[in-house]
């Protein structure tokens, strides 16, 4: 089995944990490889920890907030809903995850004052959840969300907007 297309295409996308009043700018897409019957798989265990790749000034983070903690709570809460049971050995599926955030971004935006185009700074950050066979080491799903990220975001909002993301993710595995 060859691993997906997009596989290339989901690490360039920038890493997701920012935070607004809005869910409208996340954008949510998987991939599911059409050879495997995802019901086969009953059980599930966590390769590691969701890893953090954080931003170089390190702005994008709220404060007192455990984000691994709550992915794994949430990606926990969507896998028991969709009949999966973690395990802590012989797992049918392994979970990952990845979120960060690129507060670099640019994007281009119309100046209303002479109608030229001109590039702002619009911080972007993104989450990546893979199931991989446990037999085999190659994804079966992917999911991913991409979103605005903002500066200094509060517990609350990226709390939200986490969930958010995690829900319509799985929305997309088909089960």
């Amino acid at each position: 089995m060859k691993k997906f297309k997009f596989v290339s295409a989901i690490l360039a996308l920038v890493l997701m944990a920012g935070c607004a009043s809005s869910m409208k700018d996340i954008k949510v897409d998987a991939e599911s490889d059409p050879k495997v019957n995802l019901k086969g798989y009953k059980s599930y265990m966590w390769a590691a920890s969701a890893q953090l790749i954080k931003d170089s000034q390190d702005q994008w983070v709220a404060p007192n907030m455990d984000t691994s903690y709550e992915i794994k709570f949430l990606v926990d809460k969507q896998l028991r809903s969709k009949g999966l049971t973690e395990v802590e050995n012989n797992p049918d599926l392994i979970v990952s995850a990845a979120i960060g955030v690129d507060m670099d971004a640019l994007q281009i935006k119309k100046d209303p004052k002479t109608k030229m185009d001109i590039l702002e700074n619009a911080p972007q950050s993104a989450l990546i959840i893979a199931l991989s066979d446990a037999a085999t080491g190659y994804p079966v799903w992917i999911g991913a969300a991409t979103g605005n990220a903002q500066k200094e975001p509060q517990v609350d909002i990226a709390k939200k907007r986490l969930e958010y993301a995690v829900n319509k993710i799985f929305k997309k595995l088909p089960r």
